[in-house]
C-alpha cells in the first residue's frame, strides 16, 4: 500500500503518531485539525509498558525523559489549607513514582511528535471534515474550508467526540459508556510555590487539585466530581464553566481562585469520565485509532499508550497487507483487541470500590507484545 493517500482527523498523540509511522513506510499522510494549530494545555499523562517501546523506536524517548514531570509526591489537605496526609510514593496523576513509566504534559508529548512528522506529512489545520462517501477505490471527503479531496483511506483519531466515528459508523450515543464522573483541567500560574508537587483537597463527591508542571514555572488545576450524566454541549466552552462554577461553589480551600483562573484559561478542558466500545474499529476504507476507537477513560491511565501502540500496529499491518485494507484493519483489530480490553477494565471499580492495583496496571500496560514490522524503514 506504498503511496496510498492517507487522510487522518486529529492532530492527537494516536493522529501524530500515526502520521510518522505512515511515511515511515511510505504512505502520504495528511492530517486535518480542527484547532488553528496544536492544543496547548492538557494534563500530565503517562506512556507505561510496551508504550514505551513504541516511542523508543520512534528515536524519541531519551527525549521524552529529559521532559519528565519529576514528579515527587503529592498531599491532602483541608478545606483550611491544613494537610491531612502526605505520600512521596505515588501521586494522583501518575500513579507509583518508582517505576519505569514516564509522566509528561500533554502538549510537551505532542510537539514532539508533531516535529518528528511535519516534514513528511501534510497539515490542514482550522478545518474538520463534513461528509465521507466511499466509492470502489477512495473515499471522497468534503471539508469545512478546504476543496473536496479523494483519499484511499480514513482514519479518525479525533478523540472521544469523533467526527470520522460519527459519519462512519453512527451516533455517538451508540458507543459512549459513561463511568459516572466528570473532569476538568487547565493551566493557571503556580501561584502556591508548588515544587514538582500535587495538593489535592475533597469535599464530598469533589475532588480540586493542583499539580506543578514545566519545572514549575506553571500549573494544572484539576476539577472532578462524581455526578449522573449531565446534558451539555461539549463545544461550549462558557457553559461548561458555568455548570463547574455552580457545582463547586461551596468547595473550601483554594477553590475560589482556582474557578476566577478557569474564567480566563486559554486551555480549559472539560469532559466526562467515558469509555468508547465498538464491535469493530472499521468500516470499509475508513478506520479508528486511540479515543475515537477504544477510549479506556483518564480513570484507566492508559489512554495515552493505547493511542501509541494502537497508532504502531496499524500503520504495521497496512504496510504488511499490500492492497489488502480490510485484511489489514482486520489483523489491526486481531492484535490490538485483547490489550484494549484488558485496559480498560483498570477504569472499572471492583463490588467493593477499589480501583486495580498497581501490578494489575504494569500487567495491563504490558499485555502485548509489540510485533517488529519490516516496511517502516524501506
Amino acid at each position: 500500500m506504498r503511496n496510498t493517500n492517507v487522510l487522518i482527523s486529529g492532530a492527537s498523540v494516536a493522529g501524530l503518531t500515526l502520521a510518522h509511522w505512515l511515511q515511515r513506510a511510505g504512505f502520504r499522510p495528511t492530517v486535518v485539525e480542527r484547532a488553528p494549530g496544536l492544543r496547548r494545555g492538557g494534563q500530565a499523562i503517562d506512556i507505561r509498558g510496551t508504550a514505551l517501546q513504541v516511542v523508543e523506536r520512534m528515536g524519541l524517548l531519551d527525549k521524552i525523559q529529559a521532559a519528565t514531570t519529576n514528579m515527587r509526591g503529592m498531599s491532602f489537605v483541608d478545606g483550611r489549607g491544613e494537610e491531612l496526609s502526605r505520600s512521596t510514593e505515588a501521586t494522583l496523576t501518575g500513579g507509583l513514582i518508582d517505576n519505569d513509566d514516564v509522566e509528561i504534559m500533554r502538549d510537551d508529548l505532542t510537539t514532539m511528535l508533531f516535529d518528528a512528522s511535519r516534514y513528511g506529512t501534510e497539515y490542514l489545520f482550522g478545518d474538520v471534515i463534513t461528509s465521507l462517501t466511499h466509492n470502489d477505490d477512495a473515499v471522497e471527503v468534503r471539508f469545512r474550508h478546504e476543496r473536496p479531496r479523494s483519499f484511499d483511506l480514513v482514519i479518525g483519531a479525533d478523540g472521544l467526540h469523533s467526527g470520522v466515528r460519527r459519519l462512519a459508523f453512527g451516533p455517538e450515543s451508540e458507543f459512549l459508556h459513561f463511568l459516572g464522573s466528570y473532569l476538568a483541567i487547565f493551566s493557571l500560574e503556580n501561584y502556591l510555590g508548588l515544587d514538582h508537587w500535587q495538593m489535592y483537597h475533597q469535599a464530598g463527591d469533589a475532588v480540586v487539585g493542583v499539580y506543578s508542571a514545566r519545572q514549575n514555572t506553571e500549573a494544572r488545576a484539576m476539577l472532578l466530581f462524581r455526578s449522573p450524566e449531565l446534558d451539555f454541549d461539549h463545544r461550549d466552552l462558557d457553559q461548561q464553566k458555568n455548570l463547574l462554577a455552580e457545582r463547586f461553589a461551596d468547595v473550601g480551600w483554594e477553590t475560589p481562585q482556582l474557578l476566577a483562573s478557569m474564567r480566563e484559561a486559554p486551555d480549559f478542558y472539560f469532559d466526562s469520565m467515558s469509555q468508547v466500545r465498538l464491535d469493530r474499529w472499521s468500516n470499509g476504507r475508513i478506520g479508528l485509532v486511540g479515543d475515537a476507537g477504544y477510549c479506556p477513560s483518564p480513570r484507566s491511565g492508559q489512554g495515552t499508550s493505547l493511542a501509541l501502540v494502537g497508532a504502531y500496529v496499524l500503520v504495521g499491518e497496512l504496510a504488511s497487507s499490500r492492497r489488502d485494507h480490510r485484511a489489514a484493519f482486520d489483523r489491526y483489530q486481531q492484535v490490538m483487541r485483547a490489550y484494549v480490553d484488558e485496559n480498560q477494565q483498570l477504569a472499572h471499580p471492583r463490588p467493593d470500590g477499589s480501583r486495580a492495583t498497581s501490578d494489575e496496571l504494569t500487567h495491563a500496560s504490558n499485555a502485548i507484545t509489540l510485533p517488529d514490522y519490516p516496511h517502516y524503514d524501506g
